[in-house]
């Protein structure tokens, strides 16, 4: 009867470590686009916790020492951050709200250099909000070279002297999309997917292991078929 042969141990060891980096990598990702996020949101509430705490340490003083930890200041700042954003869009809702921000965007345009900055800020996020006239949000493009295809969203749809349709698109770097890169692109050169702008971003921020149940455009032509043998 043949036994056999027992697996070497580097087939046994290879096979668990790849097994574990394809099980860490998905939370590993998700932890640094999280802190990234957190980091930001911290980083905007974080001097006006530090100056509250200070002036609590002045009257608490056996509290100093906790309230100059820097991780407290940071979870503090993180969830104060996301308060403030939560209240500021409670209030944009309503009609007082809205007349406030009016206010507040007629006297960002009277500032020099500054409005030029608020105003195209603005007007991107509201773009992101509603697809662009004659075609979809989420795109595919030729890049970074002819024959390679990357995730794209269009930005703005216009036309150039000639009447010729172009689109600004935006491609994401992997996995941080906070970096990219502005091409404009012809109309007819785009591919149109079915994408969310959700899924496309859980795509671009999973290093394309998270794909979006809607079938992939047919981006690319279909190979040729090998010639026929004469003979």
């Amino acid at each position: 009867m043949n036994i056999p042969a027992p697996r070497p141990r580097s087939l046994h060891l290879q096979r668990y470590l790849i097994t574990g980096i394809l099980t860490v990598v998905p939370l590993w990702i998700t932890f640094i686009v999280f802190r990234f996020i957190a980091s930001l949101l911290a980083q905007f509430g974080a001097p006006l916790i530090g100056a509250v705490f200070s002036w609590l340490s002045a009257f608490f003083p056996g509290l100093r020492g906790l309230l100059e930890e820097a991780w407290l200041i940071t979870v503090i700042s993180f969830v104060a951050t996301l308060l403030i954003l939560y209240l500021i869009g409670l209030v944009a809702n309503r009609v007082i709200g809205q007349r406030l921000f009016a206010a507040f965007d007629a006297m960002m345009e009277r500032i020099p250099l500054v409005h030029s900055i608020y105003g195209g800020t603005k007007k991107l996020m509201a773009l992101l909000q509603n697809k662009p006239n004659g075609t979809q949000r989420v795109v595919l493009i030729d890049f970074p070279s002819a024959g390679l295809k990357s995730i794209g969203f269009v930005t703005r749809v216009f036309e150039d002297a000639g009447g010729r349709q172009l689109a600004s698109v935006y491609v994401p770097t992997t996995p941080n999309p906070t970096g990219g890169y502005l091409e404009i692109v012809p109309v007819e050169h785009l591919v149109a997917t079915d994408w969310s702008v959700d899924q496309a971003m859980a795509f671009v921020l999973s290093v394309g292991a998270v794909a979006p149940d809607a079938a992939f455009p047919s981006a690319f032509p279909a190979a040729a078929p090998p010639p026929r043998d004469p003979a």
